[in-house]
Order: C-alpha cells, then sequence, then structure tokens
C-alpha cells in the first residue's frame, strides 16, 4: 500500500476494479481546507482517461509492475508486433495499448511495463521523441510568414503533423510523441 505522496507520473495503481496508470498529477494545497492530489488516470485495460482528486494521505494500492526494452518489429491488422532485445522473445500487443501508434517506426525502441504478478503487458511507453522523414508536404508559399505559420505534412509511418513552411518533403524532422507536434529539423 502507498500513499498519495508516492504519485508520480506512469506509477500503474488499481483503483475500481481496474488497474490505472497515471499520465498526470498535481498536488494541490489551497490556503483553506485540505490538501489533496489532482490526478489523470489512464485505465491500461480500456485506454479511457478519468480524472479523480485523491485527498492527501489517502492509502492507494499501487501494482508492482516490470519494465522491459523491446523494439518495435511490424504492425499486423491491430495486433503490433515488438521483440525483446534481452532475450528476443517476441511479443504481440493490441494497437489501442499504444498512444501514439502512428509514430512508431519500425526498429524504434520502446519500454514495456508488465504486471509482475501475472506478466500481463500493462501499457507501452514511447521514447519522448521519434525521428521521422516527411513523406508528403506542399511546398510553402513565400511572404505568408506573418506568425507562425505551419502546413501540414505526412511522415514516413503515415502521421499527419503540422510543420513550419521551410520543411520540404525529404526533409527528417524530430516530433515529440506526447503531443504528437514538431520540435525541430534534423539536419544530416
Amino acid at each position: 500500500m502507498a500513499s498519495t505522496s508516492d504519485i508520480r507520473k506512469g506509477l500503474c495503481i488499481r483503483y475500481n476494479h481496474d488497474i490505472f496508470k497515471i499520465i498526470e498529477f498535481l498536488h494541490v494545497k489551497p490556503g483553506k481546507g485540505p490538501a489533496f492530489v489532482r490526478t489523470k488516470l489512464k485505465s491500461v485495460t480500456t485506454g479511457k482517461v478519468i480524472d479523480n482528486t485523491f485527498s492527501a494521505g489517502h492509502k492507494i494500492d499501487d501494482v508492482r509492475v516490470e519494465t522491459r526494452s523491446y523494439q518495435y518489429l511490424y504492425p499486423e491488422g491491430e495486433m503490433f508486433h515488438f521483440m525483446n532485445t534481452d532475450d528476443y522473445n517476441q511479443i504481440a500487443i493490441q494497437k489501442d495499448m499504444l498512444d501514439a501508434p502512428d509514430l512508431l517506426k519500425e526498429g524504434e525502441i520502446v519500454s514495456i511495463i508488465f504486471n509482475a504478478e501475472d506478466n500481463s503487458p500493462l501499457s507501452v511507453d514511447m521514447p519522448t521523441h521519434v525521428i521521422l522523414e516527411i513523406t508528403h508536404t506542399e511546398p510553402g508559399v513565400k511572404g505568408n510568414t506573418a506568425t507562425n505559420a505551419t502546413k501540414p505534412a505526412t511522415t514516413e509511418t503515415g502521421a499527419a503533423v503540422n510543420v513550419p513552411l521551410f520543411i520540404n518533403e525529404g526533409d527528417k524532422i524530430k516530433i515529440e510523441t506526447d503531443k504528437g507536434t514538431y520540435v525541430e529539423r534534423i539536419k544530416e
């Protein structure tokens, strides 16, 4: 058993007969009244995100988990296949367990969180940034730069991302996986 002071991003807890992963939290200490922790929880079974508030000192039932590195191999329908980088065992995981499946490139290394009790996969943690090549985008219009103008672009994995006007087809860009947003162009 843990308490609200142990809450951190990525912690898996048992709540309402399901296992949830904490994706956001905020400790709040108002001027009047008791402190509390505002959390955003994502169900590892359904993928549904809920908001919940725990009072300070509330006991939470944490789930013991193990994190292992896996390499993404290929998609097959609604399943994504991964290989353990240590012992080369392969597993298949449902597409809905991934936060951003359209940003996943073959060969990418991810962290998969397993329930230590029954060894079932709970969630897939993508790297914070991925580098993808632009396969299609319209040319930027010169003189259209009064503000931070962006245009839609398609990456090699099929993901749609808004990029600045100076990005062209064939450029490699860094994308933040949490928000699916452009970070910078990668020079080779």
